[in-house]
């Protein structure tokens, strides 16, 4: 039997709907969720606005995934359990949390070998089909549902799903203590996994971009040095700071292809190179120059087996993830939180839809 109460969610299903591409509505939603005996159901406090959830805005597509009929949107996210089933024992009606938006098939090929992030049949919020969490509640398996430690904020527990990719990413790397890394892009993702970098070890990280305020930002962060490569050439500089010899490990996080085409100029020989950004195009390939580094290719989709350690780090203190929230709005300025971001004005990072009490 289920405990808790639902009620005072009920009156308002609101939710941020993306009708087609370009078309955004704040209306009422009805989505059917049936709470399991394995599910809790969430209030949802605060929702992080996402590259992907403004493509899907913009573009109404990414890859094969196309929005066909009426999606809400919304995947990054932090809430308070309001109702929890008879069989979860690790929550409990109170508990503030914050959820994995992926949803794997737990007896797929992929989840049994351990990569339930590439199970071809997850169902991951906001990726059509899939509606996404911003509305005013949502039912998701606990298993996928994690306590947030009391010194932690819901806008800082809302920005572990992509801390989530940059923790991943340094995973992938196998990165060693006193490395120095290059990061490329300073957007959300980039500076999460520079700050996930350093936390993993790293002695020195180095961030590019266009932006300076992005930029600035990142200096605030860490022992992290900062190009600006419309104005200066970034392989000169990573040569200057290691002495000719080059980076340890290049993590690519823009999604640009110019430079994820030129990662391997960067890299010093033997190191690795990390692909996080997806380019919208297929990109050069300098196959000889890998070859002659032997440089060791990682890729990165989303994450995997993360999320408690993420929360870890952030109740550690060793950083403050909220220098990157640059822009906080209301439930009902959700519309117009989209329209901004897809603007992508300069020295915006990232930005939060607070559904809940502030």
């Amino acid at each position: 039997m289920a405990h808790g109460s639902s009620h005072d969610l009920a009156a308002d299903t609101r939710a941020l709907v993306l009708e087609e591409k370009g078309r955004l509505s704040l209306r009422p939603f009805e989505v059917a969720e049936a709470l399991g005996p394995t599910d809790v159901r969430i209030a949802v406090h605060t929702v992080g606005i996402c590259g992907s959830d403004v493509h899907y805005y913009t573009h109404g597509a990414i890859g094969p995934f196309v929005v066909r009929e009426p999606m809400i949107l919304g995947h990054e996210a932090s809430g308070t359990v309001v109702e929890a089933g008879a069989n979860v024992r690790h929550l409990a009606v109170g508990d503030r949390v914050c959820m994995e938006p992926g949803i794997p098939v737990p007896t797929s090929r992929a989840s049994r070998l351990g990569l339930y992030n590439l199970d071809p049949e997850v169902r991951f919020w906001a990726t059509p089909p899939v509606h996404g969490v911003l509305r005013r509640s949502v039912v998701h398996p606990a298993d996928f549902t994690f306590r947030i430690p009391d010194n932690v904020s819901f806008a800082e527990a809302a920005m572990v799903e992509p801390f989530a990719v940059g923790v991943h990413a340094i995973n992938k790397a196998r990165c060693a203590a006193g490395h120095t890394a290059v990061i490329m892009g300073a957007g959300p993702i980039g500076l999460l996994t520079a700050v996930a970098a350093l936390a993993g070890g790293c002695a020195h990280a180095i961030v590019s971009d266009i932006d300076d305020t992005k930029l600035e930002i990142a200096g605030t962060l860490g022992r992290i040095s900062t190009v600006n490569v419309a104005k200066s050439d970034l392989a000169a500089e990573v040569s200057r700071i290691t002495g000719g010899w080059g980076a340890d490990v290049v993590y690519e996080c823009s999604g640009n292809e110019k430079a994820a085409s030129s990662v391997f100029e960067v890299l010093r020989p033997g190191g690795v190179c990390v692909f996080v950004g997806i380019p919208l195009e297929p990109i050069a390939y300098d196959v000889a120059a890998a070859q002659i580094k032997e440089a060791r290719v990682e890729h990165v989709f989303r994450y995997a087996h993360v999320f408690p350690n993420c929360l870890e780090m952030l109740s550690a203190k060793t950083f403050d993830v909220t220098r990157l929230i640059t822009r906080t709005f209301s439930f009902e300025e959700s519309v117009e939180a989209f329209e901004l971001a897809a603007r992508a004005p300069a020295g915006e990072v990232k930005m939060q839809i607070v559904l809940g009490n502030r």
